[in-house]
């Protein structure tokens, strides 16, 4: 069987009825963990999709299968174990033709490859979300629905035990209880919902601040239970960030293994999940492949001609470039002292060989994920979870150089300002500045394509990049969300305000470097507060508008 990892659901959907096809053929040992890596594959590809329904439902079959994984003396299973698995396998299958959105059939003459294969195309995101509320809460659904509809979505308000919509899934279910204490009915009704939606989001608004009811939700189907002082807050973000593409980079991990026999197994391990590899023989050049391959993990022997693990851990730490890379042991040996020491030393880890490898997989992409996260944190804004100011403009230089080598050489760059917000903290105070910070912050996830580069530059200043589009499309994208941004509402306790923002664009290859880029759109963006706020100007050519010093405010 091929180590060639599948790229898309119905990919991963194939391989599962495939490898438990065979397995149910001829019940061998290595067939069922196959099979079983392909599951754990296909919860990881939910999970990424953000489809919380259908992860509780392929955990639990995972979880089954894991159970009765064994020994090769424990295979094959029993017709019983089959039927229950079977049965398992059905439901999540059943589970996922339900949630899937009917796509439109591509135009086989534009979407199909050279070799006549059609263009893999996962699933598209609804934009639509249902709200269960009560009557007395009227007031607050109505206001959600506002801001939600401002956003971008559609939204069916609905009662509290009304007939669900017979149309495709929605993005998410808001529920909005009558009051803290949660009824045997309203926990059946969430259930229902749970079951006729398994891959949407469920939230819970208005939840009490404590273990135990929080518990009973999520037992129910919810995924989020959210506060009752957070909910505006909590609610956009969770959603907006559902039709967020995550980061597809690919892991890559370091193989520091001198047995050409467990390298082999080890890559072809990881292949099967997505994770690229690269198997290095010779500890001596252990240095060298870090420099050039640049991995999220190295995955190390213990045992190495030369010099063992503890020592190569040991010299890996002292070097700043390598001190927090995660770091796995390998060894056939249980020499409990050796690892403490390990650990101790700065490792992460340690697995036994033979290694099991759906374990493998799962401890290697968790400390990878684990070390991204670690590293986002360092590149995104705190208040409102874009790109940074450094962040941003190392994008900034990296869309450059992709564009300059596309077949579509365009790129426009805008810079965003929040006008008179001086006034607007000063009048109404910070936490409501921020809020307005975060509302814009919002609408522009919400409104850009997930491969646009959004980032806080500072303050109330956003920078955006829009790769592939010329200055006429990105001028009419802008100006529609100045406009929407115009007519936002938003709360402070004596009742509602609205702000507006000025933005400046330039674009490649009129300027043909990110310093001149954003400098050109900077001075688009001053010329359109000269100009009475409020509006979108173009930085035309290299005639820079000869401007005074100028306040933004």
């Amino acid at each position: 069987m091929t180590a060639v990892p599948p790229n898309s659901l119905d990919d991963r959907l194939h391989v599962l009825r495939t490898r438990w096809g065979f397995y149910v053929s001829e019940g061998r040992f290595e067939q069922f963990i196959e099979f079983a890596v392909a599951v754990n594959s296909l919860a990881e590809h939910l999970n990424r999709m953000r489809l919380p329904g259908l992860v509780r439902i392929c955990e639990g079959l995972e979880g089954v299968v894991l159970a009765r994984l064994g020994s090769e003396s424990s295979h094959p299973l029993t017709e019983q174990d089959i039927s229950i698995l079977q049965r398992q396998l059905d439901a999540l299958l059943g589970a996922v033709a339900t949630a899937k959105p009917h796509v439109p059939e591509p135009n086989r003459r534009h979407d199909e490859s050279a070799t006549g294969a059609p263009t893999d195309v996962d699933w598209i995101k609804p934009r639509s979300v249902w709200l269960f509320s009560p009557t007395e809460h009227g007031d607050m659904a109505d206001a959600l629905c506002k801001q939600l509809r401002y956003f971008g979505f559609q939204v069916l308000d609905m009662a509290w035990g009304d007939a669900l919509p017979t149309e495709d899934m929605p993005l998410a279910v808001l529920f909005i209880p009558a009051d803290l204490e949660t009824s045997a009915s309203d926990f059946d009704f969430i259930a229902q919902v749970r079951a006729a939606c398994p891959a949407s989001q469920l939230l819970y608004l208005g939840a009490q601040s404590a273990i135990e009811p929080i518990v009973a939700l999520m037992r129910a189907g919810i995924d989020v239970a959210i506060p009752a002082d957070e909910q505006t807050a909590m609610v956009l973000d969770r959603i907006l960030d559902l039709v967020q593409n995550l980061e597809q980079e690919k892991h890559r991990v370091l193989v520091v293994e001198d047995s050409r026999v467990a390298g082999a197994l080890i890559q072809r391990t990881l292949a099967q999940h997505g994770i690229d590899s690269l198997v290095i023989r010779d500890p001596g050049t252990l240095i060298e492949a870090l420099e050039t391959y640049r991995p999220d993990l190295v995955l190390m022997d213990m045992y190495m001609p030369r010099f063992n693990g503890v020592e190569a851990t040991r010299v890996l730490r002292q070097m700043s470039a390598y001190s927090t890379v995660p770091i796995v042991y390998l060894s056939g040996a249980t020499d409990v002292g050796m690892q403490v020491e390990a650990l101790r030393l700065g490792g992460d880890q340690f697995l036994t060989k033979p290694f099991n490898p759906v374990l493998l997989a799962a401890v290697v992409k968790t400390k990878i994920q684990r070390f991204r996260e670690t590293q986002r944190s360092t590149r995104l804004d705190g208040l409102t979870g874009l790109l940074n100011h450094t962040a941003a403009k190392a994008r900034l230089n990296a869309l450059l150089t992709q564009t300059e080598n596309s077949e579509q050489p365009l790129l426009t760059v805008a810079m965003i300002d929040i006008d008179h917000f001086k006034s607007i903290n000063d009048t109404y105070g910070h936490p409501v500045g921020d809020q307005v910070i975060r509302s814009l912050a919002w609408l522009l996830k919400g409104r850009l394509r997930s491969g646009d580069l959004i980032g806080r530059y500072g303050g109330e200043e956003f920078l955006i990049a829009l790769p592939g589009v010329c200055p006429e499309q990105a001028k009419t994208v802008i100006d529609r969300i100045r406009s929407d941004f115009s007519a936002l509402p938003h709360a402070h306790p004596g009742g509602t305000l609205h702000a507006t923002f000025s933005a400046g664009m330039a674009s490649y290859p009129l300027f043909d470097s990110a310093a001149s880029l954003t400098e050109s759109a900077d001075h688009a963006l001053l010329h359109a507060k000269r100009m009475g706020r409020n509006r979108v100007e173009t930085a035309h050519g290299h005639h820079h508008l000869s401007l005074a010093s100028s306040s933004r405010n």
